[in-house]
């Protein structure tokens, strides 16, 4: 089978397409065909080596991917031969709190990933995914859809009448605005630029804030609610943003982190936080539990993950140098049935 490998070193330049054996499942595992696999920054960060640099090598990268079930090991139901799922991100997690165990087992690193043809999961490491998404878009739900399943629903309990602040036309932002839209919140979205902010209202936001013009922006936003403040903030800059979210957040709010496009460390001000009585709220994926309630969310309001671009895996170099421009707007994906051109 083909697998792409980070082999003798972390960097772009060392992932390399190779042949690996077919693997075969043991007791309570099975094999999947794999499909469709999707980037995140965490893949990129992976394959650089800043993520882990620690990880051991040769890697396999990508945390997600979707196909479908072909062989089952001892003590698996023959019955989910031929069912379409998704590799979970946190193979041992399966509802509750994270445990050190099971923030370890994660698929992309240290476990090894999805951009390979085929491969062998424990049996509850999988779960089905919605049957009105093609492969492609549903290999965008176990780590970026979650995420923001788990900031909004799971951890921050949104409801109706909510008001969510989103960043960007990412990955996480793009299922976060859809996510808070179906649960009756609006959602105030920001983009660097004017046409990402026109095209993130034009998908939901009730209103679009351009931060390049404008670097104060927590401020203009907490004027957009009358002074009051968002209830919710998803942080995906990091510390290159928090500032301007805890300016933009509500007195009892919270800022769920996401990532760190925007820096890792920085100096802030922790006075809005104490005073304002503000949850930085980190949130680590997520869990089966949470997986299978936003499929059902997605599947009742037939939601479509936005996705960017789809590459053939002999391609994925080429996804991985896109994902690192910041230009896409939603999901940058990889179709392993194909070969050819991808963009």
């Amino acid at each position: 089978m083909r697998a792409v490998v980070v082999r003798e070193a972390f960097g772009l330049d060392n992932l390399h397409l190779q042949e690996q054996s077919k693997p075969e499942p043991g007791p309570g595992q099975l094999r999947m065909r794999v499909h469709a696999a999707s980037l995140n920054y965490r893949d990129l960060l992976m394959v650089r080596g800043q993520y882990n640099p620690r990880q051991p090598l040769p890697l396999v990268p990508a945390s997600d991917g979707v196909g479908v079930v072909d062989a089952v090991g001892a003590g698996v139901d023959s019955a989910r031969l031929g069912e379409r799922v998704a590799g979970l991100f946190a193979q041992g997690w399966m509802d509750g709190e994270p445990t050190h165990r099971s923030a370890r087992a994660t698929l992309g690193g240290p476990l090894p990933g999805m951009l390979r043809e085929w491969a062998v999961l424990d049996a509850d490491g999988v779960a089905p995914v919605p049957e009105h998404l093609t492969d492609v878009q549903a290999a965008t739900l176990p780590c970026a859809g979650l995420t923001a399943w788990s900031a909004l629903v799971t951890l921050g309990g949104i409801k109706p009448g909510d008001t969510v602040l989103v960043q960007g036309s990412g990955g996480v932002s793009s299922f976060a605005l859809d996510f808070a839209v179906a649960a009756g919140a609006r959602v105030i979205a920001t983009s660097r630029s004017a046409d990402k902010a026109d095209a993130l209202v034009e998908r939901g936001a009730w209103k679009g804030v351009v931060t390049a013009e404008d670097p104060k922006w927590g401020k203009t936003v907490r004027a957009l609610t009358g002074g009051r403040g968002v209830d919710l903030v998803v942080e995906v800059g990091g510390a290159g943003t928090l500032a301007q979210s805890l300016r933009a957040v509500r007195l009892g709010g919270t800022v769920a982190m996401i990532g760190v496009l925007a820096g890792g460390r920085a100096e802030v001000d922790l006075t809005p936080v104490l005073m304002g009585q503000v949850r930085v709220q980190g949130v680590l994926v997520g869990h089966r539990a949470g997986f299978e309630a936003m499929c059902r969310s997605i599947a009742q309001h037939r939601l479509e993950p936005r996705v960017d671009s789809v590459y053939p895996l002999e391609q994925t170099r080429a996804a991985f140098d896109h994902l690192a421009s910041g230009t896409q707007r939603g999901k940058i994906c990889i179709d392993l049935t194909t070969a050819g051109s991808g963009g």
